[in-house]
């Protein structure tokens, strides 16, 4: 009896996971077929009949600096996670091991910040990077993404290296190692899950990301991919 339970049990939960794959995977799927249909056959509810083109494609590359939009767009998303993965580390290290006066205080601070969406305080961002000439630069960009998401990683990272045993550190003090030491060779091995974790999330953000880059950035040879490929279909949008 409980062979044939955890046989019915086996095969629910594949089941779930079926269902799931094809919630999550048919739009992708329809999404990449009807981008080799011709546009008056574009929202056809079937595949049959219909002549498939690579003219979308051609165009994409062809008439637009796709490229340069994709370059672009991977630039910022790297600098993004590698500048994201270096800052937070520190900071949620510094909270995690250190005590000092201020720190509730701060880490509250920290988590009230991060109640507030980002578009409440696009006039400010606009305002602080125009006073420092940092309108039309990645700089100002990757200034407003890191320091965007530094309050919620600090807290996640913090979380996870409060979670590593303290009598680690106090172990490899007693063998003599510093706090850079311990840092790199004990907390950073032990946290890779989290900076994994991290890493995709920064280096992700600026792919997705519109709203931002619309704000900071003006010159067409800086545009990411979100905004070239908007640009795009507006303008197209507008001749026809």
């Amino acid at each position: 009896m409980d062979k044939f339970l955890r046989k019915i049990s086996t095969l629910l939960v594949y089941l779930f996971l079926i269902c799931n794959s094809i919630l999550v995977l048919g739009p992708v799927i329809w999404t990449i077929m009807a981008s080799f249909k011709k546009g008056n056959n574009l929202f056809s509810s079937t595949f049959s009949g219909i002549e498939f083109t690579f003219d979308h494609y051609i165009t994409l590359f062809t008439d637009t600096p796709y490229m340069q939009w994709y370059l672009n767009t991977f630039i910022l998303a790297t600098a993004n996670m590698l500048i994201s993965l270096f800052v937070v580390t520190m900071t949620a290290y510094v909270f995690s091991r250190y005590r000092f006066r201020g720190k509730r205080n701060t880490l509250m601070s920290i988590l009230v910040l991060q109640m507030f969406p980002a578009f409440l305080s696009m006039t400010a961002i606009y305002i602080l990077l125009s006073k420092a000439n940092l309108i039309d630069t990645y700089t100002g960009l990757l200034l407003v993404y890191v320091t965007g998401s530094l309050p919620f990683m600090t807290w996640l990272v913090k979380g996870y290296f409060d979670a590593i045993p303290t009598s680690l550190d106090e172990a490899a003090k007693i063998d003599g190692a510093g706090h850079l030491t311990i840092f790199i060779q004990i907390i950073l091995p032990l946290a890779k899950p989290i900076l994994v974790f991290v890493g995709l999330v920064s280096f992700t953000g600026p792919w997705m990301d519109f709203i931002l880059p619309t704000l900071v950035l003006r010159s067409e040879d800086k545009m990411t991919l979100a905004i070239g490929i908007f640009s795009w279909i507006a303008s197209n949008s507008a001749e026809n």
